[in-house]
């Protein structure tokens, strides 16, 4: 029995040492170098070929490298009955929230203007040097709600959105459809941390701006899958939002003529808002390979219908 590591141009170094020492007793295969291929009842995966895991006929269960799985079950060929697993560390949350904060803080203490009239060698004291925030955080699970509290503990009014009801000590929480809009017209920052599934597809755009208050700010810290860059464009110019705050896009790396490079009410950063730290990945794949052989329950399951 052996473990399979698909992450085609993905420098795998830090990843081989953290599986050794999480046990160097364990078989562990990188693709396409992968041997007797029935041997293999684990495969830990990134951005894996669509159809590549049909070849291990003996596969037993599929572990995401990281916090998301939309990169796994985009693939058509995704054998069938095979639980799937993600990583869930305290190292991301922290990391994720944190980026969160950073974000609003930006649009809160204006640097964006600051930098603008750096440039321009003004020195405007006289101005108001924060902006009012009440944000709105799209997706409170357990990365949202650690930025919640974070900002919350700062002082800053949060509300929160899911697909199902939260409850959190001093935020208020929407859920469903029919509590979108009334979330949308509570805040003026708006926070994506939604996973990647069909429902949440392009759901940055301007139907969902046209519902906002005029002038909200945009941050979006979960998938590119979720933005319309397009729409933000354009409902940033003609005044919807009064910016965005992006670290992630439709197709990486951001190629080197999209607008957004030059435009500017839009920060980027290049996807690294949250970063799994293979030490502590390969200790739970572990964990969860070892609990698949021996036909205990498996942590970070994840409901493939839900797509999370």
């Amino acid at each position: 029995m052996s473990i399979v590591i698909i992450a085609p141009n993905k420098d795998l170094s830090r990843w081989i040492t953290a599986f050794n020492k999480a046990d160097e007793s364990l078989d562990v295969r990188i693709w396409p170098e992968t041997g007797d291929q029935s041997e293999i009842t684990c495969a830990v995966v990134w951005g894996h070929p669509a159809g590549s895991l049909t070849a291990f006929p003996n596969l037993k269960l599929i572990c995401s490298m990281g916090a998301g799985v939309d990169h796994v079950l985009k693939d058509p060929e995704l054998p069938d009955g095979v639980p799937i697993v993600r990583i869930v560390d305290e190292g991301l949350s922290f990391s994720m929230s944190n980026y969160v904060v950073s974000a609003v803080m930006y649009h809160h203490r204006r640097f964006d203007k600051y930098l603008a009239d750096k440039k321009a060698h003004i020195w405007d004291q006289p101005s108001p040097p924060e902006v009012d925030c009440r944000i709105g955080i799209m997706g409170f699970g357990v990365l949202g709600q650690e930025a919640g509290r974070k900002l919350k503990a700062l002082g800053f009014e949060v509300f929160g959105y899911s697909n199902s009801r939260k409850s959190v000590d001093g935020i208020k929480c929407f859920a469903g459809e029919d509590g979108l809009s009334t979330f949308l017209k509570q805040i003026n920052v708006l926070v994506c941390l939604l996973p990647a599934t069909p429902e949440t597809k392009g759901i940055l755009n301007r139907r969902l701006f046209a519902d906002m208050n005029r002038g909200t700010y945009l941050i979006n810290a979960a998938r590119g899958h979720h933005q319309v860059a397009n729409d933000i464009i354009e409902a940033i110019d003609n005044g919807m939002l009064s910016g965005a705050f992006l670290d992630v896009f439709e197709n990486e790396p951001l190629p080197k003529d999209h607008p957004v490079w030059e435009h500017p009410k839009v920060f980027i950063t290049p996807h690294i808002a949250s970063i799994t730290n293979p030490d502590a990945a390969a200790y739970q794949i572990v964990a969860n390979y070892k609990a698949m052989l021996a036909g205990q329950p498996l942590k970070n399951k994840i409901d493939r219908d839900r797509g999370y």
